[in-house]
This record gives structure tokens, sequence and C-alpha cells, in this order.
């Protein structure tokens, strides 16, 4: 039997890495070393909820919504489709209403944004789901959306519409993806958020795994 192959889609974290603007970059600074004759290596990491690949929980927008620890693991966990989009800017009702979603619950979204990862200066230019796009995503019953940026909302976009409507249906959100090099097509998904207590989101270990 051929071994089915397993794609890593996360970022990895390290100082210097691509972050938010206005977030914390982030640092990993040495507590223990073997070198200097202490009895191990550890290390002490400062990092952001919202860092690299990382799940966005209803709390990120909602006031008293679940945190991280409360999304259920089933969600998590299952059938994927991943599609590329790399043409396109808007990920809007007519553009995601062209893809079949029949029998998808969780749903990735690649698109140029993979090649803005590798970037070093954010770039505001990152393509993005319309609020008309997360209403359609909702209706059809997506439990799970996944796109390669920081975020799936437009840039400054007031209101925040889309993080409203995909979180607001009870929708979970991974941002910051590595979809290069990924066909596209079915995959197990199999995404492990730090169960961090009333987390407003948190980093996430991401693999999608051949059918």
């Amino acid at each position: 039997m051929k071994a089915r192959k397993i794609y890593d889609v996360s970022l990895t974290i390290q100082p210097g890495m691509l972050v938010w603007p206005g977030n914390a970059p982030v640092t990993v600074d040495t507590v223990k070393a073997l070198s200097r004759g202490d009895s191990s290596n550890v290390s002490l990491l400062h990092i952001g909820t919202h860092t690299g690949t990382h799940v966005d929980a209803p709390r990120h927008f909602i006031p008293d919504a679940p945190g991280v620890d409360n999304i259920s693991p089933e969600v998590l966990v299952g059938p994927t489709r991943l599609f590329h989009l790399p043409q396109v800017h808007r990920l809007d009702r007519p553009v995601l209403e062209k893809l079949d979603l029949t029998g998808v619950a969780r749903l990735l979204l690649g698109t140029h944004n993979s090649t803005l990862l590798r970037k070093q200066e954010f770039d505001s230019s990152y393509t993005f789901l319309t609020e008309d796009g997360a209403r359609y995503l909702a209706e059809e019953g997506i439990r799970l959306v996944g796109i390669d940026y920081l975020s799936i909302e437009e840039y400054q976009k007031p209101g925040r519409p889309a993080h409203h409507v995909l979180l607001g249906a009870g929708m979970v959100i991974i941002e910051g993806l590595d979809l290069a090099g990924v066909p596209a097509g079915d995959y197990d998904l199999l995404c492990l958020p730090l169960k961090l207590k009333d987390g407003d989101g948190a980093p996430a270990r991401v693999f999608l795994r051949e059918l």
C-alpha cells in the first residue's frame, strides 16, 4: 500500500518572522543552556496568540464567546478540500459560488498569499474574504475555513464583518497557512491549536494528509 503523503502547512515560529502590524514580535530567550553548564536546555517563548499559523476563536471578536479551548476537536480534524485561486483578490460570493462545495465541511483557500508569507514585511494587498463571501460559506454549512495569510479579513476593514459573520456562525478560522506546493484536492486535516484557557486564538500546527 502506498504511503499517504503528509504536508506540514504550518509556518515555523522563529524570531524575525512576519507578524500582524502592531503585534508583538516573536522572541526566544535562553533560560538554561548546556553550553554554560546547566542541566538542560530551556527557552522562554514570547509570542502573540495570533502569530504565524493560528486559529481564531469566537472570543477574538465576540465578547464572552467561547475561547479556543472550547473548540470541538471534531471540527479541527477530518476531511477538507483545498482550492487554489491564485488570480483572485477578493473572495466574494460570486467567486465562491463557482467552487464545488458538495459535502464539504472544512474549506481551505489557497491564493497568491502563500508567496507573501515569505516576505519580511507585511503586505496589505493580500487576498481576503468579503462579508458576502463569509455569509455564503455560513449558508453552505462550512464549519471551518482556512486561508494563507495572517488574516482572512480585508486589511483595516471597518467593523471586521467577515470575522463577525464566520465566528458568529460558529465557524473555526485558520489563518497563516502555508499552502505553497500543496496540490488542490481533498485531504485529511489535522489542526492542533494550543489549548489556551479562554483564548481568543492560539498558534497551531496543521497537517494535510493525502486521502
